[in-house]
């Protein structure tokens, strides 16, 4: 028979979170190298909205969703972390109830190894709770973690997290490896691109009528606030005939009809990437919808680019711009001037798309970030006709801005990864304060509501 591999996906434990298209995504790279190379996977997924046990707890034949399929996680209200104690807002624990977890596990067959990844560093404690829970109902049975948080909390969760094994960076070939040490299963086939790797296991999620999709790896611009290269090591790119075959079979095979590019730099190279990409989805006449959550260049949206994202099904545009100030963007990486993002803007609406379909983030709470900078860049976002998507710095270990932050912030933030959260003001400092936070975000809320109010009249007319 056999070795059978558990992966799990753990719960969040936070002050807000919301599914926007969140998946497992290295977790189902790893369960589709495992496969192929003759493992028994299972996947339990603590942030299932379509798990059967919850749906019927819930009383619902389905989860409830946005119109392309995004929805709010299952909360249950718990006791802050002693070290959130002091924040005024109520902390839950996001995804399965524990009994459905529990159930979850007894009905497993039992696994030779136990593999959990990790999102956001200070999403731990659900990390936590879910090995403490694998311990009990499988006592001595291996258990890998990987993830975020291991990789940018690595001495951290070596010394607290309970698991038996932590793999840092990229973690497809260490597991394969790591677990073929423990099962004593020698390797069959071991990928030596981005192009080799198998499909990730999307067929062991419940819901495949939205798939996520990688086709790069890493980002070549090395912002000093952004954790890619740490997570992702050199930028590399796939063969854009292969990301056509892929997303062409979930499209036959599991009926998707949403796709959600991961991708931290998806324009880079578009000549002989992206622009192959759309040419071949709008040729094959793919009827599918596109979505780019994690934001993409603004410098690179000239007209062609935007015409062909449009003709293709991208509805759900996000970009990074982060300032209006000249200053801060040469500090932080160059990666766009407000001139180069008002042109970007300008190609996405000649190409047909509507003001309110096009959305912005303002990136606020960076180190010596005063608060006029972030009306500034409000204000200019507004005024080029786009919808403002009010960022929160969250300080990330290893990154320039980290050095900063440590710095400056009133948190003793090396202390604990809780203390990374952007919930909590991490950079409340003498020049932005919980205040200047409140009246910055009423005043994201009163420009969006004027540019819907105008696009409505537009349409009207």
């Amino acid at each position: 028979m056999p070795e059978k591999i558990l992966l799990i996906n753990p719960w969040i434990y936070d002050f807000a979170a919301y599914d926007m298209w969140s998946r497992p995504l290295g977790l189902l790279y790893i369960g589709g190298l495992l496969l192929r190379n003759g493992y028994e996977i299972n996947l339990i997924n603590c942030l299932d909205r379509y798990n059967p046990r919850l749906l019927k707890f819930q009383n619902r034949e389905s989860p409830k969703n946005s119109k392309y399929g995004c929805g709010k996680f299952h909360k249950e209200v718990i006791q802050s972390p002693g070290v959130l104690k002091d924040i005024k807002r109520r902390y839950g624990r996001y995804g399965l109830p524990m009994n459905i977890f529990r159930r979850e596990l007894e009905n497993q067959p039992q696994p030779d190894v136990i593999m959990v990844t990790s999102g956001m560093t200070y999403w731990y404690p659900g990390v936590f709770a879910v090995i403490e829970e694998i311990h009990k109902y499988y006592p001595g049975i291996p258990v890998v973690l990987g993830g975020i948080y291991a990789t940018l909390c690595y001495e951290h969760a070596v010394k607290y997290s309970g698991a038996d094994y932590i793999i840092p960076g990229e973690g497809e070939v260490k597991a394969l490896k790591l677990i073929s040490e423990l099962t004593k299963k020698q390797i069959c086939y071991l990928p030596e691109n981005l192009d080799d790797y198998p499909y990730p296991a999307h067929h062991l999620m419940t819901n495949q009528n939205e798939i996520a999709i990688l086709t790069s790896r890493g980002c070549p611009i090395g912002c000093t606030y952004c954790a890619s290269k740490l997570l992702a090591g050199k930028f590399r790119q796939r063969d854009p005939a292969k990301i056509i075959e892929e997303l062409d079979f979930y499209r036959k095979n599991f009926v998707t009809r949403d796709f959600v590019f991961y991708d931290d730099a998806l324009l880079i190279n578009p000549d002989k990437h992206i622009i192959p990409i759309l040419r071949e989805i709008i040729k094959l006449n793919f009827k599918c919808n596109f979505h780019t959550p994690n934001a993409i260049h603004a410098k690179q949206i000239n007209e062609e680019i935007a015409e062909l994202m449009f003709k293709s099904g991208f509805k759900t545009i996000r970009i990074g711009f982060e300032t209006s100030d000249e200053f801060r963007q040469k500090k932080t990486g160059n990666k766009v001037t407000s001139d180069e993002f008002y042109r970007a803007v300008k190609n996405l609406k000649k190409a047909g798309y509507p003001e309110t379909d096009i959305g912005v983030y303002v990136l606020m709470g960076l180190p010596e970030q005063p608060v006029e900078e972030v009306f500034e860049s409000v204000r200019y976002v507004h005024n080029c006709g786009a919808l403002v998507k009010l960022a929160m710095y969250s300080p990330i270990p290893g990154t320039t801005e980290w050095k900063r932050a440590l710095e400056i912030s009133d948190f003793d933030l090396d202390s604990d990864p809780l203390l990374h959260n952007n919930s909590i003001y991490p950079l409340r400092s003498k020049s932005m304060n919980i205040q200047d936070f409140q009246r910055i975000k009423k005043f994201v809320i009163e420009c969006n509501l004027r540019l819907k109010s105008r696009t409505k009249m537009r349409n009207k007319g």
